[in-house]
């Protein structure tokens, strides 16, 4: 094309559009049937693949709720187990050393140790609950911010 072409008003050859052969025919109204037949195709499939999902997860959460149920019985069954055993260490201790310092001492010492071991325990949970506080609370002042 001429730059004379490119001016308003330029006649064209043969009185034609400059792009005529490259025209894009006028749109049809009415919507393609294979379009319409993939898009339904599409949401079927959709809906298939949703019901499969909500399937799945359905058996899943079964299984885990099954699974979920025998651990907790072996957790509680493991943690009176381990109860018997402390009651037959204390009172192991107790007969052991009613010999050596009288039963009356054998007996002040075994629960001595025990409340020993208890404030122990106790000074641990309180440094851990305290820690887990300033991490809240570090949060908490990071979101007033």
């Amino acid at each position: 094309m001429d730059n004379i072409d490119r001016q308003t008003g330029a006649a064209h050859p043969g009185n034609a559009a400059p792009d005529a052969e490259n025209a894009v025919p006028p749109a049809n109204n009415e919507p393609d049937d294979s379009l319409i037949g993939e898009i339904a195709a599409l949401i079927d499939g959709g809906r298939t693949y949703a019901q499969a999902e909500i399937g799945f997860q359905k058996t899943r959460a079964k299984l885990a709720g099954r699974n979920l149920g025998t651990v907790l019985l072996c957790i509680i069954l493991a943690l009176i187990l381990v109860h018997i055993a402390l009651l037959a260490l204390a009172v192991g201790l107790v007969i052991a050393l009613a010999p050596l310092v009288s039963i009356w001492g054998a007996i002040a010492i075994v629960v001595g140790g025990l409340l020993l071991v208890v404030a122990v325990l106790t000074l641990i949970a309180k440094k851990r609950v305290q820690r887990l506080s300033t991490l809240f609370a570090s949060d908490q002042n990071e979101a007033d911010a």
